[in-house]
């Protein structure tokens, strides 16, 4: 029987957090709501919904006769994830900033502020699991395979998965559902938030545009043939297919991986030349890679894990590719894969698991193409 703690659940007013307060209060724990205010300009347009979402949380804190306090912690993300999402943009890469959030915000900025309370542990929805094994935590994966969130938990350390509950990461998502409306929950039926808090649905580039330079360059096909006009290479990042402002040029003759017909696709980014390289058809090999090399590594257990094979994904909605690992320099590493990745894209995350078990991962600073040019 687990003993009875103080624990404050981060209320976004979603469904999942709402059922993860719900969870730790029938398991006779003392629960506290906080809900984090992330993001404070334009926070009234219709794209940012923060403040619906925090009458959300507080209807649902009223439901389940729990405490809710509002808590600002918008400077804290505009310095440490904001401030490096527009360095990253800026650097031509393509970063992660729920990654960067969870690492720098919910499970630093919000955990100290719930150890001031007096909580002995925190809990958030994410669908992952803690494993406690011979004094050490693991991270392991949601139990629901569509829904598990590991790859963007895997930069917490031991101390963070030592404090942390993840109630839901036990549950399916269907079942999350039920129990919410079983019980009245108010949001049982409310959508699940996709997209970036600070951006939430709004057009992407319209959103960075605001904030970075413009500066326009050829677009060249593999042949090296001008084929269109790029606004700047931070809008654009490898694997894309929407927005490129040539769907209605056809390259003469069958190209590698696609006829005349075939969609073109972000492939490369020059950035001395300023030219953004693009390849007809979802399968050209510019876009495959067979290994990559990663920056930045973090290690659940605080040491890498020995070199060798293990599972890898190098975006979120992705299968499990079979891969090697090999350590490069302090804080880097490299992959090798079993079969060519899509779109290995620098700036995303490259995150390493052994079954079930996140072991951690790092930024992604290139791929190494499956095929030389």
């Amino acid at each position: 029987m687990q003993a009875k703690q103080r624990v404050v659940v981060g209320l976004s007013g979603g469904v999942d957090s709402a059922v993860t307060a719900y969870l730790l209060k029938q398991q006779g724990h003392e629960v506290v709501g906080i809900f984090m205010k992330n993001w404070e300009d334009d926070d009234d347009s219709e794209y940012c919904s923060s403040n619906i979402d925090f009458i959300d949380a507080a209807s649902v804190a009223d439901v389940l006769g729990i405490e809710i306090e509002h808590v600002n912690f918008a400077a804290d993300y505009k310095d440490r994830v904001f401030a490096e999402f527009l360095r990253e943009y800026q650097a031509g890469r393509t970063p992660n900033p729920d990654v960067l959030c969870n690492a720098e915000i919910k499970f630093k900025a919000f955990l100290d502020h719930a150890m001031r309370l007096g909580a002995q542990k925190i809990a958030t929805g994410h669908y992952a699991r803690v494993r406690e094994q011979g004094g050490a935590f693991q991270l392991l994966k949601g139990l629901d395979p569509s829904k598990d969130q590991s790859y963007f938990l895997h930069r917490l350390n031991q101390a963070q998965l030592s404090k942390t509950l993840f109630p839901v990461g036990e549950l399916h998502k269907t079942e999350v559902r039920r129990i919410a409306q079983e019980i009245g929950l108010p949001n049982a039926k409310k959508k699940d938030s996709t997209g970036i808090c600070f951006i939430g649905e709004r057009p992407f580039r319209e959103f960075l545009e605001r904030y970075l330079s413009k500066e326009p360059g050829p677009i060249k096909d593999e042949r090296g043939r001008t084929i269109g006009q790029h606004q700047g290479l931070s809008f654009y990042t490898l694997g894309q297919r929407q927005g490129l402002g040539i769907g209605g040029i056809k390259a003469k003759g069958a190209q590698r991986g696609g006829g005349e017909h075939a969609p073109w696709f972000v492939a490369r980014k020059d950035l001395e030349k300023n030219i953004l390289w693009v390849v007809q058809g979802h399968d050209h090999p510019w876009l495959l890679s067979r290994a990559l090399e990663a920056a930045d590594a973090s290690w659940v257990a605080g040491t890498p894990p020995a070199p060798g094979a293990c599972t890898a994904k190098t975006r979120y909605r992705q299968q499990d590719a079979q891969a090697t690992l090999a350590p490069g320099e302090v804080g880097e590493f490299s992959l090798a894969f079993a079969e060519p990745q899509w779109a290995v894209t620098p700036g995303q995350s490259a995150v390493v698991y052994a079954g079930e078990v996140c072991l951690g991962g790092g930024v992604i600073r290139a791929g190494t193409p499956a095929l030389a040019t």
